[in-house]
């Protein structure tokens, strides 16, 4: 059986997909931005949370409050992407839900009360929404150059505060020259696919 999604799109959204490392100068506007959220916030969820938070960095200033933070072999690359989004999960996210899930807003109370069950909810639903958003990337023709990097810690009291956890630092843009490692194997279905 073949996929239905047409090739071509299979091949941009996964096949070729890869952490670009390099990216012209090209930037990334709003407005791309703006689509590639209109995209992905489709994407499921538990009880449609959606506790993934973005915070683009643009300033100059704010690239290097950034750049400090992050691991050595990912700073160059930080500071010459045209754009860089710290991807975070709100820990609060449970305040919206009786509005984004109308259907049982009792959810909000009965399972999100204690901090502990909002934060494994929040870093779980929060990475589900960060791949969409690496897809909804890709599908925009840019690069995503997904990173974990970092001082966690530092981001955190630098860009973000007690409620919002960082998942991720994600370089955006146009490829540049030499964006790309060699493909690294995958798993074949049988290794990683049980029949019970």
């Amino acid at each position: 059986m073949s996929l239905v999604l047409d090739p071509a799109a299979q091949d941009l959204l996964f096949r070729e997909a890869r952490t670009a490392n390099t990216f012209t100068d090209e930037p990334v506007s709003d407005e791309q931005m703006q689509a590639i959220y209109d995209l992905v916030k489709y994407g499921p969820t538990a009880f449609n949370q959606t506790p993934l938070r973005i915070t683009l960095v643009r300033s100059a200033e704010a690239r290097e409050r950034l750049v400090q933070h992050m691991a050595e072999g990912n700073q160059a690359k930080t500071a010459t992407a045209p754009l860089v989004a710290i991807l975070s999960a709100d820990n609060e996210f449970h305040e919206e839900l009786p509005a984004l899930f109308p259907a049982f807003p009792q959810a909000k109370d009965l399972f999100f009360a204690e901090r502990s069950s909002r934060e494994g909810a929040a870093g779980l639903n929060a990475a589900l929404q960060a791949a969409y958003f690496i897809i909804g990337v890709r599908a925009a023709g840019l690069a995503a150059g997904p990173m974990t990097g970092l001082d966690f810690a530092g981001v955190q009291k630098e860009f973000l505060d007690g409620d919002h956890t960082p998942l991720m630092v994600i370089n955006i843009g146009k490829p540049g020259a030499d964006a790309w490692y060699p493909r690294s194997p995958r798993l074949a279905y049988d290794e990683v696919i049980t029949t019970v």
